[in-house]
């Protein structure tokens, strides 16, 4: 099954401003993904990791730098877009209508690396459990 083949699992939890967050953690211990926002409730982050698990696995992927455009027609309808910040690190983003659902949550030295991070998370969403953990 899905949960068998995850490697990682969803932490959902409060930060210190009371607003409720996600990360998914890889069990070697790397945080892989990173909820974007706090939310007002512990359900408004299960919903969003819900939403992860639904659209990343079949996000297109665009890369910023190269102007890359997603494709018109199939896939999940949601982009992974792969950018380099101010501080010249890869770094991508899961954008859902517009919205941003998820991001990389750390900058990686390469593009390569940025893009293998993203494949851990749209191999190992669907699958992952959601655990409450103490901040």
């Amino acid at each position: 099954t899905d949960a068998v083949a995850s490697k990682a699992t969803f932490e959902r939890f409060e930060d210190t401003a009371g607003e409720h967050r996600f990360r998914l953690r890889h069990r070697n211990g790397n945080i892989i993904a990173d909820g974007s926002d706090g939310m007002e409730t512990a359900e408004a982050a299960t919903d969003r990791i819900e939403r992860v698990r639904d659209v990343a696995p079949g996000a297109y992927v665009v890369d910023t730098a190269r102007d890359e455009e997603p494709e018109e027609e199939g896939g999940s309808g949601a982009v992974f877009e792969i950018f380099e910040d101010n501080e010249q690190r890869w770094r991508w983003r899961l954008v859902d209508d517009d919205t941003v659902i998820a991001d990389s949550g750390q900058g990686y030295a390469s593009k390569q690396g940025c893009r293998k991070g993203m494949r851990s998370v749209t191999k190992n969403c669907r699958g992952a459990p959601v655990e409450d953990v103490e901040e």
